[in-house]
């Protein structure tokens, strides 16, 4: 799928987990909610860091292109030393090592350790990083051009500061879903697991399909293609895409943000 898309995905997962969390009587702090929902969509964005046209390697300009790079060449060096006998040839890294469950689970627990470990520059850092990615994917047609960056980049860091502000008040949500001391901001890094999981599902869905469950083998695959039948797929920014699941993405949010606030 392309960005807008996943991005859309992404926030909707995280206001249907809101949805979730009241309706089991443990409602999500509105903070938490928002914060969450913002960073679950810029999340949704991060798996494309292994393309250099992707949102999100030029979202920074020299340096993202940069990592972009690096992960490039990365994601290739794991594919090739792991593929096995029926992995077809590739040339390059693009939907394959970001692209699975364990590439997912390593970030958001990366995230979760520098939050709890980095102190309030570091939750600001990470707030700031995604805030730029949701602006970039959910305002896109604002947000294109490189012109744009810079006011980009300053909404971004206006949202992460106070985002900040509010979550580290009594009852903010810091320390939210895990309460021991010490332990605030250690739920940051769910939304970037589940905005990472929905993106590799949305992938799923096109005609290439995604690796989602590597390292774990199906048949004489190690990367196999996770999707639907083939009759079900789409190539990305098709009408399916622009036409059916964006609205579908949108409705479910709201949707979902509504009954995670209790208004409906």
């Amino acid at each position: 799928m392309m960005g807008p898309a996943h991005s859309l995905s992404g926030a909707a997962a995280w206001l249907g987990v809101g949805a979730a969390t009241a309706a089991a009587g443990h409602p999500m702090p509105w903070p938490v909610l928002l914060a969450g929902a913002l960073i679950c969509a810029g999340a949704a964005l991060a798996p494309d860091l292994d393309h250099k046209a992707a949102t999100i390697s030029r979202a920074f300009g020299p340096v993202s292109r940069g990592l972009c790079e690096i992960v490039d060449k990365l994601s290739y060096a794991v594919y090739k030393a792991t593929k096995k006998q029926g992995d077809p040839r590739r040339s390059g890294g693009h939907r394959t090592l970001t692209h699975t469950w364990l590439w997912a689970v390593l970030i958001g627990a990366g995230t979760s350790v520098l939050a709890i470990t980095g102190g309030r520059w570091a939750v600001l850092a990470i707030l700031f990083v995604h805030m730029v990615l949701a602006i970039e994917g959910l305002l896109w047609r604002a947000a294109r051009g490189s012109s744009s960056d810079v006011l980009v980049w300053l909404l971004a860091a206006t949202s992460a500061w106070i985002l900040a502000g509010i979550l580290d008040k009594p009852d903010g949500g810091s320390d939210w879903l895990f309460t021991a001391p010490g332990q605030e901001y250690l739920w940051l890094g769910l939304p970037i697991v589940l905005g990472a999981l929905v993106h590799d599902i949305g992938d799923a869905l096109t005609v290439s399909g995604c690796p989602i469950l590597w390292p774990i083998p199906v048949g004489r695959k190690r990367w196999y293609p996770i999707g639907p039948p083939k009759g079900m797929r789409f190539r990305a920014g098709s009408w399916v895409e622009l036409k059916v699941l964006m609205p579908a993405f949108m409705l479910l949010g709201g949707v979902g943000c509504a009954a995670a606030l209790n208004v409906i």
